[in-house]
C-alpha cells in the first residue's frame, strides 16, 4: 500500500474481517501497522491484509503546546505538587506507552474545570519520577514542600499529584511526618494518560480541588470510586491500598469506610466521623526522621527462616512481616521452624511486627498456640494495620526510638488513624 502516513495520524484501517480506527504508532516492524487503541491498548494489523487506509485526522498531542495557567479572581486557592507518574505523562507515539513529556501545568490546563473550581497559587515540582522509584528521601522532599505550603495563609489546602503503584506508601509516610496538620493534603492520580480521552485525570483533579477545600483536614488519597466519571471517593491515607491494575477505581478503603463522596458538582458527603477538622491556627511541622534499614517480607508455605536469618546478618533494624491467617508463620510442626530465627533477631535487638496478608480483618495472637508462642518472643501483632503502612510507620518509629519498649507502644499507638478498633461488616470489599 503506497498510501503515505505517520506516527501520529488518526486512521480507519479495512481488512476482510474488521475495521479497526485508532492513532498510528511507529512500528519497528515495517510490514505491521501498529495502532492505539481508543480503549488505550495497542494491536498490530498486518499490512498484507489491510484493503484500506484512511486518514481521518492528526493528533495534537504529538506537538504539546505550552499551556499557561490564567487564574480567576475571587476563587479561594490551594497550591500543587507534581511529581510524576501517569497523570504527568503523555502518549509517546513512538511506543505506544507514556513518558514523562509534560510539564505540571500542562496537565493541569487540560482540566479547564479545576481552575473555575480553585486559584492555583504556586505549582511545586521536586522531582519528576515513577512511583516505583520513589524512596523515603522522596518522601521526605514531599513533606518539606508540603509543610511550607500548608502554612502559607494563601493555600486553603494542597493537591499532590503521584503514581499510582506506590501511592499509598508516600501517603502513609505523609501522615506520620506532616505533624499538627491544619489543612487537607490530597493525593491524586491517573490510572490513564491525561491526553487520553478515557483518562481519569480531569474528574480527579476536579474532586481534589473540592477535598482540598473541604474541612477534613487529614492526609487523603482521592481518585475515581467507580469506573464512571461520576463521583471519586475520599480516603484515609493509612487505610486504604491500591487494587487493582489498571481500573479507574483502583484505590479502596481496608477495614474502613471512605471518609467521604465528592460528586462531580462538588457535592461532598461525610461518611465517616472520625477525622481532624480544619484549623488553619495551627502551624504544620515536619518530622522526617526515618529508619531505612527496614523490610516489608511476605510469608509462604515452604519460606525457609534463613530469610529472617539474612536480614539479622545485615543489621536491619526491622522487619514487616505478612503472616497468614490471624498472625501465622511456620512454627514446630513446619519443616521451617521460624520461631527460633525470630527469637534470635529480636534478641540482638531487631524489632519484628506482624500484618495480615489478608488485608481485611485484624490479627490476634491468643486464638491458637502458635500466635501465643511468637507473641511472647516478642512479636508486634499490629492488629488491623495495612502491610504497606506498618512498613512506613516502623521506619518513622525506628527513626525515634531505640528503646523496645517505647518501640512496641508506639507501634500500638493510633498516631494517623492506621487502626480501627471496630471493623464494621460494612467495609468488606467496599
Amino acid at each position: 500500500m503506497k498510501k503515505e502516513v505517520k506516527a501520529g495520524d488518526i486512521v480507519e484501517i479495512k481488512t476482510d474481517k474488521e475495521t479497526v480506527k485508532g492513532t498510528l504508532l511507529e512500528s519497528y516492524d515495517p510490514s505491521v501497522y501498529l495502532i492505539k487503541l481508543d480503549s488505550g491498548y495497542n494491536i498490530g494489523i498486518e499490512k498484507s491484509k489491510v484493503k484500506s487506509l484512511k486518514v481521518t485526522g492528526k493528533t495534537k498531542a504529538a506537538e504539546f503546546p505550552e499551556a499557561v495557567i490564567k487564574p480567576k479572581k475571587g476563587l479561594p486557592g490551594i497550591s500543587i505538587i507534581s511529581t510524576g507518574g501517569t497523570i504527568s505523562s503523555r502518549l509517546d507515539y513512538k511506543t505506544g506507552g507514556v513518558k514523562w513529556l509534560m510539564k505540571p501545568e500542562q496537565v493541569f490546563a487540560l482540566s479547564p474545570k479545576l481552575l473555575d473550581i480553585v486559584k492555583i497559587n504556586k505549582i511545586e515540582n521536586p522531582f519528576m519520577i515513577a512511583s516505583e522509584n520513589m524512596s523515603p528521601e522522596n518522601w521526605i522532599d514531599i513533606a518539606k514542600t508540603a509543610v511550607k505550603l500548608l502554612n502559607e495563609k494563601e493555600n486553603e489546602g494542597i493537591i499532590i499529584t503521584h503514581g499510582t503503584d506506590t501511592l499509598h506508601y508516600t501517603a502513609a509516610a505523609l501522615s506520620f511526618m506532616l505533624q499538627n496538620l491544619n489543612k487537607p493534603v490530597i493525593l491524586t492520580y491517573a490510572q490513564r494518560s491525561t491526553d487520553r480521552g478515557s483518562t481519569d485525570t480531569v474528574l480527579n483533579l476536579s474532586c481534589s480541588a473540592y477535598a482540598a477545600l473541604s474541612n477534613i483536614a487529614e492526609v487523603m488519597i482521592v481518585g475515581h470510586a467507580s469506573i464512571n466519571d461520576n463521583f471519586c471517593y475520599a480516603l484515609r491515607a493509612t487505610k486504604c491500598r491500591k487494587m487493582h491494575t489498571s481500573r479507574r477505581d483502583t484505590f479502596r478503603p481496608i477495614n474502613e469506610l471512605p471518609l467521604a463522596k465528592i460528586e462531580e458538582n462538588g457535592k461532598i458527603e461525610i461518611l465517616s466521623k472520625e477525622f481532624n477538622s480544619r484549623n488553619d491556627k495551627k502551624k504544620v511541622s515536619a518530622d522526617t526522621e526515618f529508619e531505612e534499614k527496614i523490610a516489608l517480607i511476605k510469608y509462604y508455605p515452604g519460606a525457609n527462616f534463613d530469610i529472617i536469618d539474612f536480614y539479622k546478618d545485615q543489621k536491619y533494624k526491622g522487619l514487616i512481616i505478612e503472616a497468614t491467617g490471624l498472625g501465622h508463620v511456620g512454627t514446630e510442626e513446619s519443616k521451617f521452624n521460624w520461631l527460633p530465627s525470630i527469637k534470635s533477631a529480636i534478641e540482638s535487638g531487631m524489632t519484628i511486627c506482624f500484618a495480615a496478608q489478608t488485608f481485611y480483618g485484624r490479627l490476634d495472637p491468643y486464638v491458637y498456640a502458635p500466635g501465643r508462642e511468637l507473641q511472647k518472643a516478642g512479636v508486634i501483632f499490629l492488629e488491623d494495620m495495612l502491610p504497606e503502612t506498618a512498613y512506613v510507620k516502623l521506619g518513622w518509629v525506628l527513626g525515634h526510638e531505640k528503646n523496645n519498649e517505647k518501640i512496641r507502644e508506639l507501634m500500638l499507638k493510633n498516631i494517623a488513624g492506621e487502626f480501627n478498633s471496630q471493623i464494621s461488616e460494612k467495609t468488606f470489599l467496599f
